[in-house]
């Protein structure tokens, strides 16, 4: 088996390369069929072993999938939450281009579990801002975020739609973000959110509730979403 490659670069290395320049050129889409193990050992000159092991690669990314008996094809693209980014940032980091769908952006003051989550009195007012978040014009979530009324009122006319919120705090607020505690289970489409994500009814999702942190300690940002499972990988490092 060729371990090395050109300037160094080993050879299952060179052959992801390869794929991902087809599909970021657009000469492969979603759906179709990438070059075998074999085909791909022929083209690269490499043992069968090599090309599997990059193909193996290519879909612990979460880049292609492998269907036993029909071949390796492109996968839709996944969000991989790895770090604490805006959804702007995730499709950045994607190729993709991001959008939101603003449904609702309101001020109130019936939310008291929210309120002390954010460590504000129980009747404060709160922003509430409620999107679909897109990504290459495809639903990939439903998010609804809450911060303090008093503090961030201005929001209600900020442009949302295609400006990341976490850009918006930095620019206008000169709030830095820093971490995130976060609470994640598995839930189902119920028909309101299956329409808004235009998704089956009952389609598995991940929920996630998180309490965003500025670089103060200050809990700024709780945030609920409703992410497409098919669409979202969690990336977890466990130390002992």
């Amino acid at each position: 088996m060729r371990r090395g490659g050109r300037n160094g670069i080993p050879a299952y290395k060179r052959i992801q390369a390869a794929v991902l320049k087809r599909i970021e050129a657009g000469e492969l889409n979603v759906g179709d069929a990438v070059d075998s193990e074999r085909e791909l050992a022929k083209i690269h000159r490499v043992s069968l072993m090599t090309a599997r092991h990059a193909l193996a690669g290519l879909e612990r990314e979460g880049m292609v999938e492998r269907r036993r008996g029909a071949g390796t094809f492109v996968a839709p693209p996944k969000i991989h939450f790895n770090k604490l980014m805006s959804f702007s940032e995730q499709m950045a980091g994607r190729s993709l281009s991001a959008c939101s769908k603003v449904l609702s952006v309101s001020l109130i003051d019936n939310e008291q579990e929210i309120a002390a989550r954010l460590a504000l009195p129980a009747r404060s007012r709160l922003i509430k801002i409620e999107r679909i978040r897109l990504g290459g014009d495809e639903p990939f979530a439903l998010e609804t975020c809450y911060l303090s009324g008093e503090e961030f009122g201005g929001l209600v006319h900020a442009p949302l739609e295609r400006g990341s919120l976490f850009s918006t705090l930095e620019r206008d607020y000169g709030l830095q973000l820093a971490h995130a505690d976060e609470e994640i289970d598995a839930t189902i489409a119920d028909p309101q959110t299956a329409r808004l994500m235009g998704i089956a009814r009952g389609a598995p999702l991940l929920r996630i509730r998180q309490v965003i942190y500025s670089t103060k300690g200050k809990a700024t940002v709780y945030a609920l979403g409703l992410y497409r499972s098919d669409r979202h990988t969690l990336l977890i490092r466990r130390y002992r």
